[in-house]
């Protein structure tokens, strides 16, 4: 799974699928199958800017389409969402997904990854918080024995 998540868009694939969506769009209209292919490229760049776009675009296909097309546009918005560390975003979609199609793989896979980055993200949040905590108590600490020294 980690493959799927880590792999990059190449540039020039990126730029192919952009001047086909900014053509389709100068005419006024972009077909489905334009937007999700230049969105699953935006969504495997590695620029934050680029993945969000891919995450917006899939978010307006989300209602249109075959069964067969929503389940992409699920996957590949819990993946954006994933790469976004948007963890629970990205938990909602898979499990819209895994609804539908309780014993797809890949998305289980992609399930148990952003449950492991979120129990990861929120271990080092809390250790980080515990940490400031403790600064915070050790100042009050020297504070009050300066204060103490000072009134005797």
């Amino acid at each position: 799974m980690e493959a799927v998540v880590d792999e990059v868009v190449a540039p020039e694939d990126l730029q192919k699928f952009e001047k086909k969506y900014s053509a389709e769009l100068a005419k006024g209209s972009v077909s489905k199958d334009t937007k999700f292919e230049y969105a699953w490229c935006l969504i495997r760049s590695k620029s934050n800017v680029d993945i969000k776009k891919g995450v917006e675009l899939l978010d307006e296909l989300i209602h249109k389409g075959t069964k067969d097309d929503q389940r992409d546009y699920l996957f590949y918005l819990a993946v954006g969402n994933y790469k976004l560390k948007e963890y629970e975003r990205g938990l909602k979609y898979i499990r819209t997904l895994l609804k539908n199609e309780p014993g797809n793989t890949q998305a289980l896979e992609l399930e148990k990854l952003i449950n492991k980055a979120m129990k990861r993200d929120g271990l080092v949040g809390m250790a980080i918080v515990g940490g400031i905590g403790l600064g915070v108590a050790g100042l009050a600490g020297l504070i009050g024995l300066a204060v103490a020294k000072k009134a005797a």
